[in-house]
């Protein structure tokens, strides 16, 4: 093959040198506008895995690179005074330029044809001239521009600002420092690449950024040259780190991270590589080792498949899901650090574990793993500020307004769509009440509707008649009796998204007959097939308030110990909040403010009828995964408005407001907006914060917990999987809880399968005379 590779950056040249040595026949021309020496930025950092693969593919390149590593295991956290170090992590980094140098040297040795100081030609041309063309043109690709309407790419900036320096200041683990400065908070990201210098970053909020650089940070810099004013002051602001050490530039200026993010990677013989293709925050160290693994995976995929097409389509396929993996935790480390603020007020053990798993890749269980005593300290730490005894942290008790609960725990409203004209069945019976008996601390109802009218299916629950109440009180009734969990109901109205289907007839589409009519604040159908429901008048929202109140005093009476009201996922409450859904223009419609007036009319009618000594939450939707919705910002808000109020708890969770929406599904994905909510408003109000969204593990639980990035957490298919999973997961890690007594037989896991020891391995042989005996190895022998 002839190939033709545009930039001889480390994915440029690794790709080159594997290429060639898989084939020597192969014709690779490497095209770098820069000179050999030429480079920017200072150390690189590598993980294990991404090693492994280097080792396995090209020991000479794995050896050249070893031999010039810094290895450490530790990070140290210094916050509040205090420096709090996380071992076991297992890094190890090198100079930039040495890795170039080193791939330099192998493509030499092997024969690639490496033209420095040579622009590429026009990729137009190329691709007639070469059966591939790999642009490995970096992050401001000139190919990924030319073919834009193909790549389909985006270019997502922050609110962050960040420079890249190094200093003679060799650190001896993976340094935060987290700055209390004149201006604000700053953060620097420090590590040792070589004997005699780290890498050194300094990131800080685009606010802090204007009151200490606005005015000193050089502006219209030419190529290659460095912000002086700006680092003569960083030296000053960061004395206190640096010492009596120094920092140096080598084209250091002011940036704004921009996550690149490409719809295709290939286009005819064209693939991008690297940073052309995408980018993920170097706060996990993952530019270089993204683009060295492309271009393993590349070089694989051609040599494995038949010809181009096929070799560029598996490399898409085989690499996109990581990179989009990677990516998503570099969103949330960078979405940490351009929020630290939030957290500088904790406590230097848990700011610490909080730093650490930031990404959401790194967890209490993985910590527990490198780490023992660590995870050991901040679960005495997180004892010692409750007065309990040590426990993992999801088992540690919590207060939500009067109500006690004994963990941390709560099975998430589920809509079971197995109700009777509202009235709740033995299956609600059987599946609350074993949900109860499975150890969570917090038992939730489906949402319960206050009206025939504001059900979303004819399977839905409701509790506007007497006989509702009575079986609703006999559900509550037996978890008090048997368990010794607590149980709260949901209250809702469907609005616009009522007069559906059963989810497994066909979710949100409307009844094909027996109907009834839909309302909303505007009259906005959810989505084409649904029914355009009426707008409501002002006296019918009087009318709703009464409902609602009527509802929460049966809750009461039912003896439920906490009342949600439902204001998230589209239903009536939530598409007041919305703005895509609310459209009015009188006092209920146009600012949040007034969008948001009948959620909290009727939050004060229900807070009113319902006990005043149980809690009360909300459940929101913090953002509707929409342009021109609610987002986060707005989600604080709301909390806060709720917040004042009085409400107990806020319960975050996102979208369904819209059929239009694209959410970003992932692990946990929405945690983050119930971490900021706790963090600004939770604090503030000494309210509770409740996560829910894809936490589908007890790791996922205690991490969330011991971060601080909520209080409770709900789950909700993970009970569907297993009802007993509290108990399960206590005895997983070994601490014990009270069983019911009639499941207390099965509180140790069974044992799993027959094991009947090691076989022999050794088998006697004999000649006949007793002196002659010896034994031999038989390996594979089962005798």
């Amino acid at each position: 093959m002839r190939i033709a590779v545009l930039g001889g950056g480390p994915a440029g040249l690794y790709f080159a040198a594997l290429a060639k040595q898989l084939d020597p026949g192969h014709e690779i021309t490497v095209w770098e506008r820069n000179a050999p020496d030429d480079t920017f930025g200072f150390g690189v950092v590598f993980s294990d895995e991404t090693l492994g693969g280097i080792e396995h593919a090209d020991t000479a390149v794995y050896q050249a690179m070893e031999r010039e590593f810094a290895r450490w295991d530790d990070i140290d956290v210094h916050h509040g005074g205090a420096i709090t170090t996380s071992g076991g992590h297992g890094f190890a980094a090198m100079s930039r330029k040495r890795l170039l140098g080193i791939l330099q040297e192998r493509c030499a040795e092997l024969g690639v044809d490496v033209r420095f100081r040579t622009p590429a030609p026009d990729v137009g041309t190329l691709t007639g001239a070469y059966d591939l063309v790999v642009a490995a043109d970096g992050v401001n690709s000139p190919t990924r521009a030319r073919f834009a309407e193909t790549f389909r790419p985006s270019v997502e900036t922050r609110r962050c600002r960040y420079i890249w320096l190094g200093t003679d200041l060799v650190f001896d683990a993976f340094k935060f420092h987290i700055l209390d400065t004149p201006h604000g908070v700053m953060q620097v990201h420090g590590y040792p690449y070589s004997r005699n210098a780290s890498t050194f970053i300094l990131e800080l909020h685009e606010d802090v950024w204007q009151r200490a650089f606005g005015e000193v940070a050089a502006t219209g810099l030419a190529p290659g040259e460095s912000d002086e004013k700006s680092i003569e002051l960083i030296r000053q602001l960061c004395a206190g780190v640096l010492g009596d050490h120094q920092v140096f530039a080598n084209n250091s200026k002011w940036t704004e991270f921009g996550t690149v993010r490409c719809a295709s990677w290939r286009r005819g013989n064209v693939v991008l590589l690297g940073d052309a293709a995408h980018t993920a925050h170097f706060s996990i160290g993952s530019g270089t080792k993204l683009a060295m693994e492309d271009a393993l995976a590349l070089v694989a995929c051609l040599h494995e498949q038949p010809g181009v097409d096929e070799a560029l389509a598996a490399y898409e396929t085989e690499r996109r899901p990581v990179v989009t993996s990677t990516q998503r935790a570099a969103q949330a480390s960078l979405e940490w650090f351009e929020n630290v603020t939030q957290y500088t007020h904790q406590d230097p053990p848990q700011f610490a574990f909080n730093i650490v798993t930031r990404s959401r890749r790194v967890t209490y269980d993985n910590l527990r793993l490198r780490d023992p005593g660590f995870v050991g300290e901040l679960d005495s730490w997180f004892a010692s500020t409750l007065g309990t005894e040590v426990r993992p942290p999801m088992f540690q008790p919590f207060k939500l307004g009067q109500l006690e609960l004994a963990n941390r725990v709560v099975v998430s409203p589920m809509d079971m769509y197995s109700a009777r004209d509202g009235v709740p069945t033995d299956f609600h019976l059987v599946h609350l009440g074993g949900k109860a008996l499975g150890g969570a601390g917090l038992v939730m109802t489906e949402m319960v509707c206050v009206s025939a009218t504001g059900r979303i299916t004819p399977g839905c629950g409701g509790l506007y008649t007497q006989e509702q109440e009575q079986a609703w009180a006999r559900v509550a009734d037996f978890v008090h009796e048997h368990s010794p969990a607590r149980i709260g109901v949901q209250l809702g109205h469907s609005g616009r998204k009522g007069s559906t289907k059963l989810m497994w007839d066909g979710i949100d589409e409307p009844l094909t007959e027996g109907n009834w009519p839909v309302v909303g604040p505007s009259a906005l159908p959810y989505a084409a097939a649904n029914q355009t429901p009426r707008e409501l008048s002002v006296a019918e929202l009087s009318e709703l308030r009464r409902e609602f109140a009527l509802s929460a005093q049966a809750a009461g009476r039912a003896g439920f110990d906490l009342l949600e009201l439902h204001c998230a996922h589209g239903y009536l409450l939530s598409s007041f909040l919305s703005p895509l859904t609310n459209r009015r223009t009188d006092a209920y419609g146009g600012s949040l403010e007034n969008r948001l007036r009948f959620p909290l009319e009727v939050f004060d009618d229900v807070r009113a009828a319902w006990p005043a000594d149980r809690p009360m939450t909300v459940r929101i939707s913090a953002t509707d995964w929409h342009d021109g919705g609610v987002d986060a910002d707005e989600a604080v808000e709301i909390a806060r408005a709720f917040a004042r109020h009085g409400a107990d708890g806020i319960d975050v969770s996102t979208g369904q407001v819209v059929s239009e929406e694209k959410p970003l599904y992932g692990r946990s994905y929405q945690t983050p907006y119930a971490d900021r909510i706790r963090n600004e408003i939770g604090r503030e109000y000494g309210i509770a914060v409740l996560a829910v969204g894809a936490i589908s593990s007890y790791d996922d639980v205690n991490s969330l917990i011991l971060a601080g990035r909520a209080d409770l957490c709900a789950l909700g298919r993970t009970h569907l999987y297993d009802p007993q999973w509290t108990l399960h997961a206590a005895a997983d890690q070994g601490y014990v809880m009270p069983w019911p007594r009639p499941y207390a037989a099965g509180s140790r896991k069974p044992q799993g399968g027959r094991s009947d020891g090691p076989k022999p391995r050794l088998e006697l042989l004999r000649s006949g005379d007793p002196g002659t005996a010896h034994a031999r190895w038989r390996p594979g022998s089962d005798r």
